[in-house]
């Protein structure tokens, strides 16, 4: 069923590609159509206003498809919205198609075939961005919901994240879970690094929306069941379980470093880079029973030592010994 409303740009510096996308959109009854003759000019537009599906050429100049879509993806991030991003290319073979979707494109089109193909792909990306988007404004809602009822004692009324006493909470279940289980959990505490110097150089706002930034790109990048608070102002902790202690390294978790420290992040002051450290410290059932607080108290003295420093960090915990990094 097609939904005339579905906002659609076209992204093409060739008008004839865009005029023909255009006429063949509107024969199928989608109404809601923009046009763009660059990725610059798009991504103006979009600031301003959303699309849910943005159709796109792969090879522009100034800026690529790939490179609009990374653009793309950070204004989503800020706005909380989704976007399903559709690519036209020439180009051929398995390497393109990884290429693209490892860049967060959702489907793309080999020009040969977009006469027989475009319409059936954007029905299906209709009903993609129709569902996605639905899903963000009722966890949208349900944060909003959770600050008006100022649920504080377990979430965090900024991020709508788990707070320090959900963490704690989390963890006393996770260590009894380990010893019964004789598995492996691992904590890992992230530090904004350069917060004082956005306060500062710009205003506290504006590192409220950095650090909803990185609440939401790190609950993008962390499995499903793993568990991401916000413990204090500036410092983030993910608690995730493995069967082994031997999977839990540095490699493990630089995705999600990574990820915080190479993509920036949409403010009102435009893209703003962070610099970020990550400790993690593993447990399994050899260590026996620990006191979830000691140990988290003891961590967090730990992570002192590696601020200004945008690295990984492992450490052991030892609670009789002074804090140290390993390595």
């Amino acid at each position: 069923m097609i939904d005339s409303h579905c906002s659609i740009m076209v992204v093409d510096d060739a008008r004839f590609s865009s005029a023909m996308i255009g006429r063949t959109l509107e024969r199928s009854g989608f109404k809601n159509l923009r046009y763009a003759s660059s990725a610059l000019i798009a991504l103006d537009e979009l600031e301003k206003q959303p699309t849910d599906i943005l159709i796109a050429d792969w090879l522009m100049p100034e800026m690529d498809g790939l490179e609009l879509t990374d653009r793309v993806r950070q204004l989503d991030e800020a706005s909380n919205h989704f976007t399903y991003i559709l690519l036209l290319t020439a180009r051929e073979g398995a390497n393109a198609l990884e290429e693209a979707f490892d860049r967060q494109v959702d489907d793309f089109i080999h020009k040969s075939a977009m006469n027989e193909e475009l319409v059936s792909r954007i029905f299906a990306a209709q009903r993609m961005s129709s569902i996605q988007n639905k899903l963000l404004r009722q966890n949208q809602l349900l944060l909003d919901n959770n600050q008006k009822l100022r649920s504080r004692n377990l979430v965090d009324g900024l991020t709508g994240l788990g707070n320090g006493r959900y963490l704690l909470k989390m963890l006393k279940q996770s260590l009894k879970f380990v010893q019964e289980r004789e598995q492996a959990c691992c904590l890992l505490l992230i530090n904004i690094n350069t917060s004082e110097e956005i306060a500062c150089k710009y205003n506290n706002r504006v590192l409220e929306e950095v650090i909803i930034g990185v609440s939401r790109r790190l609950s993008q990048l962390v499995r499903p069941l793993d568990i991401v608070v916000r413990l204090q102002h500036t410092q983030f902790a993910v608690l995730t379980t493995q069967p082994t202690l031997s999977q839990f390294s540095s490699g493990s978790f630089k995705r999600i470093h990574d990820g915080l420290n190479l993509k920036a992040f949409k403010t009102s002051n435009g893209f703003l880079s962070i610099n970020a450290s990550t400790m993690l410290c593993g447990i399994d059932h050899r260590q026996g029973n620990i006191d979830a607080k000691k140990m988290l108290v003891w961590l967090q003295k730990q992570s002192e030592e590696l601020k200004n420093s945008a690295r990984i960090y492992e450490c052991e915990y030892a609670p009789e010994k002074q804090p140290s990094v390993i390595s």
